[in-house]
């Protein structure tokens, strides 16, 4: 019997921050993941440039091609945004402004990361309205709590947690589910 194809799945960190909760908790997933997922790390957030909706045309910048394309590519979206101010921060609603007019983006399965200890969830409603406005498809009614220390752990520290793990492979069953990419 042939070996099945992993579902591809794209994380995407919400912050911009040299040493990122969002961002650890993406890449201990991501050392987490079984055979059967493979979750890409999208590292592009500020790269792109503002959103313009007169520069959503051809030629769209070669930043912008590679989210679309990242995008267009993943069987789902694994999302992990901080809140600031109650809000999504701007340079991730700038990254969804540019997928709002592409053609990868709708019907996309999407599993959202919460990792505040104190269970934000401001954000996390706004994002939720945000991506079922793009026409996105959420695997889960309410965000997988990820309950990290604070704004500067690491992904070392989110596996030396048995809890921390525990609650990243909650988050790895739902996207095992998800159906292959045509």
């Amino acid at each position: 019997m042939m070996p099945s194809t992993p579902r591809r799945v794209l994380c995407l960190s919400g912050s911009l921050r040299r040493v990122s909760s969002n961002t650890a908790a993406l890449q201990a997933v991501q050392q987490l993941a079984p055979d059967t997922l493979e979750l890409v790390l999208h590292e592009g957030l500020g790269a792109l440039p503002l959103f313009n909706p007169d520069d959503d045309a051809p030629p769209l910048p070669p930043s912008v091609l590679a989210l679309r394309e990242a995008v267009g590519c993943a069987d789902a979206l694994l999302i992990a945004c901080p809140e600031y101010a109650h809000g999504v921060p701007g340079a991730f609603k700038n990254l969804l402004d540019w997928l709002v007019g592409s053609l990868e983006f709708p019907g996309k399965p999407i599993l959202l990361l919460n990792t505040a200890a104190r269970g934000s969830y401001h954000a996390q409603e706004a994002l939720a309205e945000i991506l079922y406005t793009m026409s996105a498809r959420l695997l889960a009614a309410q965000p997988v709590m990820v309950a990290l220390p604070g704004a500067g752990c690491t992904a070392a520290q989110v596996l030396a947690s048995a809890e921390r793990c525990m609650e990243l492979h909650a988050a790895l069953d739902i996207l095992a589910e998800i159906p292959l990419h045509p």
